[in-house]
């Protein structure tokens, strides 16, 4: 372990260290944002009300929409000239969300981020090849710092130019590798595209995240290079990379950073807490955070917790992997779907590739699901590159039969031949929504 003293405390210590640090960031927010002591006055509280980690539920929420009504920087409770960096969004739905880190969150940022690397399997002296992009984006920077931190070394190759990545990897021999899983995919696929074969590099784990994956995209990558695949959670509004990961040893949820910040999870409809174990939308305050100290930020996604000891003998909450996201469910016709459950569906049937896109479309006044995906290039050779060929149409069959069965939807299924969808390098563009204007999202 990074910090065994921290990571194996004591609930009761745990506890106590958070209320301390709760009730600071309650009032640094109090006295230096002028949203939230706004905030604090419509709900009728002062600092001098938090008096236990249960009184969090008086504080107000946070939510996207905030911070971008407060663009660029109206959130931030330090002057700018003690902000050592900022970070944000793509923007790709308007203006970014702008996060500022002073000297000292940029230092906790490292060290938590450090911590998630040995939990993930890493230790002082890997090579590490860090695919994830640099920029706005915390990823990159976010694994980078903590690399360092902890004394592996970084690679900082960033996403794109795949063949590159390729040979750095030959050359390297890293141990370690983190990126978008979408990514990881690509790469690997453009490995053997060079007649490769990528479990015979030297990596043994690999740290992704960044977008939903699910347990069957996990079998793939680890199926695919011989290696560990570890979940990590974070985000910009809240820190970056290294909120949560999974530990090597069970791989059975993600450990949270607890002594820096609390989470919550709520049903996203009451805005009540849900009982241990059952789905709801993760909340979290930061509670060491300096620039930019967040309250009860709803994030929209979808998980649960659980307190119960890990076998790995860390003690911290641990969140389940994200079930989806509050904003990304799709009502076809009066069902709920989340593309992570139609990706858990597809990654179980033989003959695909683990690449797809969904196409929203109309039919008339209703939505409509069109299901893109691709075959392996060991079937399409087996149907000597016919895609009209009978194997396709028992194949799309079959896919729409699971969908039907899993997902309650009938999805419009157009099978494609290898390397026709997009490849992403970074995170994957799952959805195109053709309903009203083509959109990708």
């Amino acid at each position: 372990m990074y910090h065994p003293e921290i990571e194996t405390m004591s609930r009761p210590e745990l506890e106590k260290l958070q209320l301390a640090r709760l009730q600071q960031t309650v009032k640094r927010v109090y006295e230096k944002v002028p949203f939230y002591k706004e905030k604090f006055a419509e709900q009728g509280i002062t600092p001098d009300d938090i008096q236990s980690l249960d009184d969090v539920r008086k504080l107000p929420f946070t939510k996207k929409k905030d911070l971008r009504d407060q663009y660029p920087f109206g959130l931030f409770a330090v002057p700018m000239d003690e902000v050592n960096r900022v970070h944000g969004s793509s923007g790709t739905s308007g203006k970014p969300t702008v996060v500022g880190y002073t000297k000292n969150d940029i230092k906790n940022w490292a060290k938590i981020v450090a911590r998630g690397i040995v939990t993930a399997g890493g230790r002082k002296g890997d090579i590490f090849h860090n695919a994830y992009g640099y920029g706005l984006f915390t990823g990159g920077l976010g694994l980078h710092y903590g690399a360092e931190e902890l004394g592996v070394v970084t690679v900082p190759i960033s996403g794109g130019n795949t063949e590159r990545q390729i040979t750095i990897i030959n050359d390297f021999k890293p141990r370690g590798i983190c990126g978008t899983p979408s990514y990881i995919l690509n790469i690997i696929e453009q490995m053997e595209k060079m007649g490769m074969d990528p479990r015979e590099t030297s990596l043994e784990y690999g740290i992704f995240g960044a977008e939903p994956w699910t347990e069957e995209m996990r079998a793939t990558l680890e199926r695919k290079l011989d290696i560990k695949a570890i979940d990590i959670y974070g985000l910009s509004e809240v820190m970056g990379p290294g909120v949560a990961i999974e530990c090597h040893e069970a791989q059975n949820g993600l450990h949270i950073a607890e002594d820096h910040f609390y989470v919550e999870v709520l049903n996203p409809d009451t805005l009540e807490p849900v009982e241990e174990g059952q789905d709801g939308e993760l909340v979290f305050t930061s509670l060491t955070k300096e620039a930019l100290p967040i309250i009860r930020y709803r994030t929209g996604d979808i998980a649960s917790i659980t307190r119960e000891k890990c076998v790995c003998g860390r003690t911290h909450t641990r969140m389940s992997r994200l079930k989806g996201r509050t904003d990304d469910m799709l009502i076809i016709r009066g069902v709920n779907v989340f593309p992570s459950e139609i990706e858990r569906v597809l990654l179980q049937i033989e003959g695909l590739v683990p690449n797809y896109q969904i196409h929203l479309t109309k039919k008339g006044s209703l939505d409509n699901v069109e299901l893109h995906v691709e075959i392996d290039n060991l079937l399409y050779r087996e149907i000597a590159q016919d895609l009209g060929h009978p194997m396709i149409q028992k194949l799309k069959r079959n896919i729409q039969h699971q969908m039907k069965s899993n997902c309650l939807v009938t999805m419009d299924t157009i099978i494609n031949q290898p390397g026709s969808l997009p490849r992403s390098e970074g995170k994957a563009k799952r959805i195109v929504d053709r309903r009203n204007a083509e959109t990708v999202v």
